[in-house]
């Protein structure tokens, strides 16, 4: 599976994260690198300022993604680009909502939590149809939020980027695979 691809689907989701925002309208509140106040101060265990979040590193961040984000939606467990798709769905509104998504994309119940069956069923799925679905899915969500108004250009422009990412990383595993199978190109 994708045990060593942390490192492409946390570049590819700080493109969109990038520095610190403040913005009135996000829910979220002072963040940076994606990283909210809220999940800073939980990770810290005490309180945290908008200048501790202004001067949060991306070594620190990555630790967050990595335990909160990553770990929380079995990325190590996902085939590359499910993936990244899914662990970028999980950045920008909860593991647990991104978790729901993948298992409704599977026809699964949709209790949030990626176990056995939802990794046995990804595993049978054929990517490219999986990530498009995913990202289908996604969109709508995200349409229904009351701050799509606000956002939506940004997330729209940020999906179809994840979907070209995703879908190389897609191509590029499978071209991989074949060529540890003895197969010609």
């Amino acid at each position: 599976m994708a045990a060593r691809n942390f490192d492409a689907c946390l570049k590819l989701t700080l493109q969109f994260e990038g520095g610190y925002s403040d913005h009135p309208a996000d829910p979220g509140g002072a963040t940076n690198l994606g990283i909210t106040r809220r999940t800073l101060a939980a990770w810290r265990g005490c309180p945290v300022s908008k200048s501790d979040v202004r001067m949060l590193k991306r070594e620190e961040a990555a630790k967050i993604y990595r335990s909160n984000y990553w770990d929380a939606v079995r990325g190590d467990d996902l085939p590359e680009g499910i993936d990244a798709a899914v662990f970028d769905h999980a950045v920008n509104s909860g593991p647990r909502a991104a978790a729901r998504l993948l298992q409704k994309a599977l026809g699964l119940k949709a209790d949030g939590v990626i176990g056995a069956g939802s990794l046995a069923l990804v595993r049978v799925t054929p990517r490219e149809n999986l990530l498009r679905d995913l990202l289908r899915r996604r969109r709508g969500f995200l349409q229904r939020l009351r701050t799509f108004s606000i956002f939506g250009r940004g997330w729209t422009r940020r999906l179809l980027a994840v979907e070209r990412a995703c879908l190389g990383m897609i191509g590029n595993s499978a071209t991989n695979n074949s060529t540890r199978k003895g197969a010609r190109i």
